[in-house]
């Protein structure tokens, strides 16, 4: 295990380090206070984005990282009118109303956009690391020949809204853990060391946790993977979009949907995605020649995929 853990610290480092991006999205989760440590010595401003409106638990953690890395830290509070402005320019650059996606990517795209409108050229993220070491709780339900299965399955198909995001905001994306040394190294190192229990509890990324085990806080190494829409408080959206439409509007719109354009919505959210995606594009069902399809919104589904991108039904 100490080889796995010497090199993979190591290639993280080296990829870091010769990144020449001026700031970091920091959440607080292992992998960006990774990156933040590796950073420690070139002074780069790091960006965090949490919501007023809604519980987020990122802001103590990042300014944790910040502090013990010396980092200065730029906190974005997100309003509600911040949010569904995000909302809608998310949904053009990205092409889809999957609510996960979307409460997600806003966080990238606010904080994208924050460091642009300050003069920033380039931003780090730790994209890559759950891919690459089983970041994913359902990742911890499996056995480890179907999660090695799993794992090479996502490798193949892998996507990150934030490469879009960052190429239509003209802001420059790095990702460290993308970098094809960490690739390649990653794919060698057993499933059992990607998932794995300590001090009884089950997680994943085990082996990049201990890699770095000694350098950062135990709250941040163990701290359980957060989604962005949860450690942001964007995941707040669902219940505000569950009282801000009337029942009765949402029964007669998603009738409507489903006999004229064959898409099945499932919650308020998904119909106030819904109607600002065909603001854009056209529905789902006119956009691909495929004999595969999600049975919810008609669009064509990716070979080797469990789930529809288009509208987040899942599993499929």
């Amino acid at each position: 295990m100490k080889e796995f853990t010497s090199k993979l610290h190591a290639l993280v480092l080296e990829a870091a380090k010769k990144s020449n991006s001026d700031c970091i999205s920091l959440s607080g989760g292992l992998d960006s206070s990774i990156l933040a440590f590796c950073l420690k010595n070139r002074k780069i401003q790091a960006i965090a984005m949490v919501t007023k409106d809604f519980p987020s638990t990122d802001l103590v953690y990042a300014q944790l990282v910040a502090k013990l890395n010396n980092l200065k830290l730029d906190v974005i509070t997100a309003t509600i009118k911040d949010l569904l402005d995000a909302t809608e320019q998310t949904i053009k650059i990205l092409k889809v109303f999957n609510p996960i996606e979307i409460r997600n990517s806003i966080v990238v795209y606010l904080t994208m956009k924050s460091a642009r409108d300050n003069g920033f050229k380039s931003m780090m993220t730790g994209d890559g690391a759950d891919e690459l070491f089983a970041g994913y709780h359902f990742f911890q339900r499996l056995s480890l020949s179907d999660l090695q299965k799993n794992l090479e399955r996502i490798w193949k198909i892998m996507h990150f809204p934030s490469k879009s995001i960052s190429e239509s905001l003209g802001i420059s994306l790095q990702t460290p853990f993308l970098d094809e040394k960490i690739i390649g190294y990653a794919k060698k190192i057993p499933p059992d060391l990607k998932v794995r229990e300590e001090k009884g509890k089950k997680y994943g990324k085990w082996i990049l946790r201990k890699a770095f085990e000694d350098l950062l806080p135990e709250s941040i190494i163990w701290r359980e993977k957060a989604a962005m829409q949860d450690g942001s408080g964007t995941s707040g959206l669902t219940s505000f979009f569950d009282n801000l439409i009337p029942d009765p509007v949402f029964s007669e719109k998603i009738k409507k949907y489903v006999e004229s354009e064959k898409v099945n919505l499932a919650s308020k959210e998904s119909l106030y995605y819904y109607e600002l995606y065909r603001k854009h594009y056209d529905f789902p069902s006119h956009l691909a020649d495929t004999k595969t399809r999600c049975p919810q919104c008609n669009y064509s589904i990716e070979k080797e995929s469990h789930f529809c991108r288009m509208c987040g039904s899942f599993p499929i």
